[in-house]
């Protein structure tokens, strides 16, 4: 039986911190909120897919840099800059359709990327951690949009 070793408390702490955002944003955008940004002209549906896509990229940053540490393959490089791109056309979709484009994209990719500790690339515990912080930010995507 494989040996489960524990998230480190620091990854625990700043991936939840990560979902403050995500969660807060997408409070205020339900909520028809602006909290006070259109002083300053922003939404927080804007401040949503924004930091939205900046996560996006993250995740396909992951990938990159666990393939350069472990010498992985040429796809795995392929795949890694999948998220930049397609979060980057979801800045260019109409409402609801960039929140929905992130959301499922940040979903998928929490899926997607189970194949790296399968593969040895990256910790066990980072695949199930990938997890539940996929689904907690690619959920307050979707119910925001």
């Amino acid at each position: 039986m494989a040996r489960v070793t524990p998230v480190p408390l620091g990854a625990v702490i700043l991936g939840v911190a990560g979902l403050i955002p995500f969660l807060g944003f997408a409070a205020l955008a339900v909520s028809g909120s602006d909290g006070g940004l259109g002083t300053i002209g922003l939404s927080p549906r804007t401040i949503l897919s924004a930091y939205g896509a900046v996560i996006a990229s993250v995740l396909g940053g992951i990938r990159w840099g666990a393939a350069a540490a472990r010498n992985a393959g040429n796809a795995d490089y392929l795949v890694a800059i999948v998220p930049s791109l397609l979060a980057w056309a979801a800045l260019a979709a109409p409402a609801p359709w960039d929140l929905r484009i992130l959301g499922a994209l940040v979903l998928a990719w929490g899926l997607i990327d189970q194949d790296l500790p399968r593969r040895g690339l990256v910790p066990s515990w980072l695949g199930r951690l990938r997890l539940v912080l996929s689904g907690v930010a690619g959920v307050a995507l979707l119910i925001a949009a």
